[in-house]
């Protein structure tokens, strides 16, 4: 048996990332690549093409986006090859792109297709990683990030640091994101700090801060 000293990956995630982001994430655009390569897109019509878009080839990156931040340029060429396989080939070889992708993106409601947008959906995972880490206290997540990087407070007062991990920065990346939908809600006011918290009202008589329970 082959003795292995440094894991390259845990369930399909790199567990080491050095400065080259855009390199540990090759792996998930080879993927993507294989995917759309293996479909006959003239066999397809618009509805199939969408229903294997937003079902297979959006739903790959999901799991790595709840834990990194995938670098722009990476999420850029995964746009770029989704939209060259919606648009499909012309008579004379070239791709026609009628509409921009960032509209396509937009909401059915709108009278657009509704397709993710990575950058955005992968912001909003990482909210939900760094809303446990305010409030599943209690989580094997929670208290080794926290006995790590803010063990004298709580996330939405921890500092960024020096040589925090890729997942740490990336989480942490999202808290601007979590305070925006934070309000007051007043428990046993053991936790009001009357001079740093900001006791602002907005126009229907909520405070802006902390979700206290």
């Amino acid at each position: 048996m082959k003795k292995v000293d440094i894991h390259e990956k845990y369930l399909g995630i790199p567990t080491i990332v050095g400065r080259s982001k855009k390199s540990v994430f090759t792996t998930l655009k080879d993927s993507i690549w294989k995917k759309l390569q293996g479909w006959k897109e003239k066999l397809l019509s618009r509805a199939g093409k969408e229903v294997l878009l937003k079902a297979v080839i959006q739903a790959i990156p999901t799991y790595l986006m709840g834990v990194y931040r995938i670098p722009i340029g990476v999420s850029d060429e995964i746009k770029s090859m989704t939209a060259r396989f919606w648009w499909g080939d012309s008579r004379n070889g070239g791709r026609v792109h009628w509409k921009s992708w960032d509209l396509l993106c937009a909401p059915k409601c709108l009278g657009c297709l509704g397709f993710k947008d990575l950058a955005v959906f992968n912001t909003a995972l990482l909210g939900k990683q760094a809303w446990r880490l305010l409030h599943a206290l209690n989580s094997l997540f929670a208290r080794v990030f926290k006995s790590k990087y803010n063990p004298n407070s709580d996330f939405l007062d921890s500092y960024l640091g020096r040589g925090g991990s890729y997942s740490w920065n990336s989480i942490w990346g999202s808290k601007s994101l979590l305070k925006e939908g934070l309000i007051w809600r007043v428990g046993n006011r053991t936790r009001i700090r009357v001079w740093d918290d900001p006791w602002v009202g907005d126009d229907r008589g909520r405070f802006l801060g902390i979700l206290i329970s």
